[in-house]
């Protein structure tokens, strides 16, 4: 990669600046017009542009403004080489994307600080381009990580279960699960860890794992395991074990559900939670309990609430990342058009139905985050 690319119509001057640059330890291109130092540009990016003002057909704005708009020269330092000295040629060749400035001829000493300055800051750039690009990979990792965890939907049960995880870019601590607990008792449940990033997806594997292999206690001290078909026994226990200030100030919300077959009875209890949406043909249920989040405070004492399941019913649990989703118009969609969407279902799994259209209002399949949504047919 060339260091230096020099752009003017003027050869003298081109292989003066060149030579110059070159004794002064610089590796160093030049073309003889806009739309040549482009191309070559495109080609090999360069980390500093020297580019005239004024050249014929493709001046050195417009140099500039190209530049600007290609990815791949987005961190190359631009230098317009210029008599002008006026305030609104600078504030103009500034507004266009220009770096910075030097006078036609320029001074070495001057022209050898500006140079080794672009060269800093183009070096900057490009490591910090490094860094994001790094950060997001380890995102995608944990992402994937997350997603290998997540269960797989049951099709072929008199209780269907579909599910759908859409890691944001950031990623954020959204995770679910369902299990039977017993031959007549299935749980289910979905939590969603406060920020974003590697940490609060770490945490929300940390409480999944702890679930799935049942190894949360009620008292440490006596070895005391936590009854899972007990929402406010489960919940009670989750807030003592991960509190704020063991986890660096992270907390979650989780809705929690226990179904007992045999009495079509779900137990259910929420801490800062959306509420589940129950779907019954002639009504719709909002379930939750108000409680605050996990971790928050100490010794809370959180509390069950219940309701009857009967066959056709449709229960809902989610994230806020699915209502949460910005409209073109710059308002979200909110709970209240979720739950209508939720009420106007067809029979069978809607699961894909609601994705599509949730997209088709947003205008994107890529939220702003983590969208999570668990679909239960009874």
């Amino acid at each position: 990669m060339s260091q230096i690319l020099i752009i003017d119509d003027d050869p003298t001057f081109r292989l003066t600046l060149s030579r110059l640059l070159k004794k002064q330890g610089f590796e160093v291109a030049v073309a003889g017009d806009g739309a040549t130092g482009l191309a070559q540009a495109e080609l090999d990016p360069p980390a500093v542009i020297i580019c005239d003002w004024m050249m014929p057909e493709m001046d050195g704005l417009s140099v500039c403004r190209c530049v600007r708009q290609s990815p791949q020269l987005a961190n190359t330092y631009f230098i317009l080489l210029t008599s002008r000295d006026e305030e609104q040629d600078i504030v103009q060749g500034l507004e266009t994307g220009a770096d910075d400035f030097l006078p036609k001829p320029p001074r070495p000493e001057e022209l050898k600080a500006r140079v080794r300055a672009g060269l800093r800051l183009y070096s900057a750039n490009h490591e910090l381009q490094k860094q994001k690009q790094m950060l997001e990979e380890e995102l995608a990792q944990a992402s994937d990580y997350v997603r290998s965890l997540l269960p797989p939907d049951v099709e072929d049960s008199h209780i269907q279960i579909f599910s759908r995880f859409i890691p944001s870019a950031q990623l954020g601590g959204d995770c679910f699960d369902f299990f039977w607990a017993d031959r007549d008792h299935l749980i289910f449940y979905l939590l969603d860890v406060s920020g974003h990033g590697v940490g609060p997806a770490l945490l929300s594997v940390s409480v999944l794992n702890l679930l799935r292999t049942r190894c949360l206690l009620q008292n440490p001290l006596i070895d005391t395991v936590t009854e899972f078909r007990d929402p406010q026994a489960l919940l009670n226990d989750l807030n003592q074990t991960f509190q704020m200030s063991a986890h660096r100030e992270m907390y979650f919300t989780i809705w929690y559900g226990a179904y007992q077959v045999s009495t079509g009875e779900l137990c259910y209890g929420s801490a800062g939670h959306p509420p589940a949406i129950l779907v019954k043909p002639d009504r719709v249920l909002r379930l939750k309990t108000p409680h605050l989040p996990i971790g928050m405070i100490p010794d809370l004492e959180y509390s069950n609430a219940s309701c009857q399941i009967n066959p056709g019913d449709r229960l809902y649990i989610f994230s806020d990342g699915v209502f949460e989703i910005d409209l073109p118009n710059g308002e979200i969609i909110g709970l209240n058009n979720l739950v209508e969407m939720l009420a106007n279902g067809e029979q069978g799994s809607q699961i894909e139905a609601i994705v599509q259209k949730l997209s088709d209002w947003a205008g994107t399949t890529k939220f702003g985050d983590d969208f999570s949504l668990l679909e239960i047919l009874f």
